[in-house]
């Protein structure tokens, strides 16, 4: 059913909005009173019948109410009756009102009554008041979920930006949380990359010493570990927020770096303590969410974390006022503290962490981690030097002011939001693998093309490479918490992070060797662009498919029991054979 605005007024200081039925097109000339004519006529009687009049009500600036009169059918009209079973689970406490008794909100009710008419028809008004679970970005879905939960369409599938499956009031707020973590150390975890070619021009520092400190700190990875498994003793939550608050700390300490030596050592500890928290945000927002919903939880959280990271980006003019001023940006990693307090009080231990779990060795999913191992190391060392040296590459080789450089990151990463949401739908509905590996191999190869053509060509390149490439994310992301149990699964990805640093040392060692011989970095990036091309054959050769496949035996399953890690099934639980070799 079609709804095509009106008018838009004040009804007794509430808001409304008067929207008509779109008729039907194909209707038969001729018809009686109310049908649609060939000739584009629509009779004073449809208008009068199928006119519907919203009442929205604001309270703090959010809608809050839907209000909802239409004429449909009989047949409609009993089934808008029923309680809904989509974005919200509704219970039916008494004829015509229900309540939200799953669902992401805080408060949910809705009453229906219904008139019947003559010729078949009934006049519906529907009320749904609403208050949405979600903390700090509540402002950016309470539009969208106004409009579908007033629709009056039964059955209506879930929209597309949204998770394919439920999510309930513990799930959302935590998320949440999560995200707001993410956004925080999207900034952290940017930092660096964004101002290094800004320090160096301080501290007399070109592209050689810059990879060469870039490199150093990739040790950072031996903290992450040792964090990932404290995470795997002590719980996610605890290493979450002291995490990011040691990386706020470290990172406001490289203001006061005095040479690239000392800016590097401090970063060895924020970017220690802010990568082993974007790990920690994968897992627990995997072991909280259910499995149809894990891609799109990477993807909201690379999402917000890209947000982070813009808003570096979005800042780095200010590096560029004089030699020094980039340490402002770095002195404004404290900000993050002053959140931390609301943050904390919403993020809750994930489900599966607190759920009763058998003690876990790594050593019996060695295939696994070793699959894993070698794609990180694989794809780190091509897109390692990718990323990190692309401002360098503007600056010099094209020519690109500080503010010419944040305008071209932000127009061009933008459309990653495109790809976040539909590669996240696609991979929980359709499966890891084929979008994984197509957009991995399409990705690398216009990510490449950024440093091989120049003009408005480099822009359309970095465009289709920022989709592609984040397509991959919710994809390949779910892996790791996915392929191991809650008992190692924070040490396994710390060894996986860890690869990828490896890898990230190989790929920037081998830039700064090569752009010398090679006259820049254009032709070193295209030697190693054979990487992410090896792992999309590996992904689709070797890699398991996970869609759909609960991680254990939580006692809120609803769906398929553990078919991937047995020893996360509860105590008395009975042992399900996985039905996923592993490869």
């Amino acid at each position: 059913m079609t709804l095509h605005p009106r008018t838009y007024g004040l009804e007794r200081g509430v808001l409304v909005e008067e929207v008509e039925l779109a008729p039907p097109k194909y209707a038969p000339r001729g018809g009686p009173a109310g049908t649609y004519r060939a000739s584009g006529y629509i009779s004073p009687g449809w208008r009068r019948h199928h006119r519907q009049r919203r009442r929205l009500s604001v309270r703090d600036g959010l809608v809050a109410r839907t209000a909802v009169t239409a004429v449909v059918s009989k047949e409609r009209a009993e089934r808008l009756l029923a309680p809904r079973d989509d974005l919200v689970l509704e219970h039916e406490t008494s004829p015509g009102c229900f309540t939200g008794q799953e669902g992401p909100f805080d408060r949910y009710s809705r009453e229906i009554t219904v008139s019947e008419l003559a010729d078949g028809q009934a006049e519906v008004h529907q009320v749904v008041e609403f208050d949405l679970a979600i903390p700090w970005f509540r402002w950016l879905f309470v539009l969208p979920v106004r409009h579908y939960l007033g629709r009056l369409e039964p059955d209506a599938p879930i929209p597309h930006w949204l998770a394919p499956v439920r999510l309930d009031h513990r799930s959302t707020i935590t998320l949440s949380a999560l995200c707001a973590i993410g956004l925080i150390n999207g900034y952290l975890g940017t930092l660096l990359g964004q101002t290094i070619t800004y320090a160096g021009r301080q501290f007399h520092a070109g592209v050689a010493p810059q990879n060469v400190a870039l490199a150093a700190i990739r040790v950072e990875a031996v903290l992450a570990i040792l964090m990932l498994s404290l995470a795997d003793r002590l719980g996610r939550r605890r290493i979450i927020l002291a995490g990011t608050a040691a990386g706020c700390v470290a990172t406001a300490l490289g203001a006061l770096a005095p040479s690239l030596a000392w800016l590097t050592a401090s970063q060895v500890l924020a970017r220690g303590c802010t990568n082993a928290v974007i790990v920690l945000l994968v897992v627990a927002a995997a072991e909280e969410v259910p499995a149809g919903a894990r891609a799109y939880s990477v993807s909201l959280l690379a999402a917000v974390s890209a947000l982070g990271a813009g808003i570096c980006v979005v800042s780095l003019g200010v590096a560029g006022l004089s030699q020094s001023s980039w340490r402002i940006l770095f002195a404004a990693g404290l900000l993050g503290l002053l959140a931390l307090p609301s943050i904390a009080s919403r993020l809750v231990e994930s489900r599966r962490f607190s759920a009763p779990h058998e003690p876990a060795k790594i050593e019996g999913h060695g295939g696994r981690l070793w699959l894993l191992i070698a794609s990180a190391l694989l794809l780190q060392i091509f897109f390692a030097p990718l990323g990190q040296d692309r401002n360098q590459f503007l600056r010099t080789a094209r020519g690109f002011t500080a503010t010419h450089i944040s305008l071209f990151t932000v127009a061009t990463g933008i459309p990653g939001g495109i790809g976040l949401v539909v590669g996240g739908r696609l991979a929980d509905v359709h499966g890891r693998r084929v979008v994984a590996a197509t957009a991995l191999i399409g990705g690398s190869l216009a990510s490449l093309g950024v440093y091989l053509v120049s003009g408005w060509l480099m822009w359309i390149f970095a465009v289709i490479a920022t989709i592609l490439m984040a397509a991959t994310i919710p994809s390949l992301g779910v892996y790791g918490p996915e392929l191991f149990p809650t008992g190692v699964r924070g040490r396994a990805n710390g060894i996986i992070t860890m690869a990828g640093r490896v890898g990230s040392v190989i790929g920037l060692l081998a830039v700064a060797g090569l752009s010398g011989p090679l006259h820049g970095i254009s032709r070193p990036l295209a030697l190693l662009a054979a990487m992410p091309l090896i792992v999309g054959v590996l992904v689709m050769a070797r890699y398991p498919e996970t869609a759909q496949v609960e991680l254990d035996y939580p006692e809120t399953a609803q769906v398929e029991l553990e078919t991937i890690n047995p020893e996360d099934c509860a105590p008395g639980a009975p042992d399900e054979p996985s039905s996923k070799e592993e490869p």
